[in-house]
């Protein structure tokens, strides 16, 4: 599939989940005018931040899919981060509303009706919203779009909040106490709260480019898996994710005696396992290194003329060999 029909893919999953997520924010208001209940409001609350974050998913996810022009050298992928950013800090104000409502509700306590109806909606209106958050993280994970993984996220946190609310307006219901539909809204609204915390802490660490472990593991074994003879040592490797996108630059240490076109050959070589390995979704740099006499020991070159030592066997690669730098190695 080509990196365009891709991104319409993305667009066309998140432009369902907002109509999907409107008709749920609906529901849940026409259940809280029903009951009067302020454990019912979280659940429509949180829906304006559903569909609210899936606007700005769905704005982020067309400026990703333009491509990378001279103001922009590196694409446009990144403002996925900042979409997943600004749902982090609308789920958390949500939540913090959420608590302040629940609070005021313990010293101003309202009459609750229809409670039967309103756990009713809550709680399909659940079921749709994991249904939805499965499709969104999947189609998230298969295309690497961070904005639909967080989206997905956010949405089945909601059904597993939704949970646990629909069984403590059971239990409202059953005992008609006032203070637990309070007691209800404060510890919902701050798992809410604590959910934006997690995804804002997560795409600050993303906007900071910090080192992906998944995306570490799969080079080490793309490089582990495949590996040349002429491929002496893989080092100073750097990931960097710019939405869809994984930016890879590294150094490959081929023979000191290759001719420019032998080693133009051999990073081409490189290239093309790890771009087999990630798809098309990877803008790949190399530079090369001329061997030294210390790399003779794990070099396979079996037909070397210079070699200085006998091969003992080939560079077990861990994830600290591919990232440390020549000076790193050095210490």
């Amino acid at each position: 599939m080509e990196i365009r029909e891709k991104e319409q893919v993305k667009q066309r999953v998140q432009r369902r989940i907002v109509l999907c997520s409107v008709m749920l924010m609906a529901g849940k208001f026409a259940a809280y005018f029903l009951t009067n209940s302020v454990g019912v409001l979280t659940d429509a609350m949180e829906s304006i931040v559903n569909v609210t974050a899936g606007l700005i998913s769905l704005y982020s996810l067309y400026r990703a899919a333009r491509p990378a022009d001279r103001n922009h050298p590196f694409g446009y992928g990144k403002i996925e981060l900042i979409s997943a950013s600004i749902e982090g800090l609308l789920i958390l104000l949500a939540g913090a509303a959420i608590v302040y409502e629940g609070v005021r509700r313990l010293f101003v306590p309202s009459q609750i009706e229809q409670l039967d109806t309103g756990i009713a909606i809550v709680a399909a209106a659940g079921a749709v919203n994991y249904l939805l958050g499965l499709y969104s993280i999947r189609t998230g994970r298969r295309y690497d779009s961070v904005a639909l993984v967080a989206g997905g996220r956010h949405l089945q946190s909601d059904t597993y909040s939704t949970i646990g609310l629909v069984a403590g307006l059971v239990l409202l219901y059953v005992t008609r106490i006032g203070w637990i539909d309070s007691a209800l809204a404060m510890l919902f609204g701050g798992i809410i709260a604590w959910t934006g915390i997690s995804i804002l802490r997560k795409t600050a660490s993303d906007l900071m480019d910090t080192a992906d472990e998944r995306y570490l593991e799969k080079m080490l074994e793309t490089v582990s898996r495949r590996p040349r003879p002429d491929w002496i040592d893989i080092h100073n490797l750097k990931i960097i994710r710019y939405g869809s996108y994984a930016y890879i630059d590294c150094d490959l240490t081929l023979p000191w005696y290759y001719t420019v076109r032998q080693g133009h050959k051999a990073c081409e070589e490189l290239k093309r396992v790890i771009e087999q390995s990630f798809s098309d979704r990877v803008l790949f740099s190399v530079h090369s290194d001329p061997c030294e006499e210390r790399h003779c020991n794990h070099c396979s070159v079996e037909e070397c003329p210079y070699r200085r030592e006998a091969f003992a066997g080939p560079l077990v690669y861990t994830l600290r060999e591919l990232t440390e730098n020549d000076e790193q190695r050095s210490e």
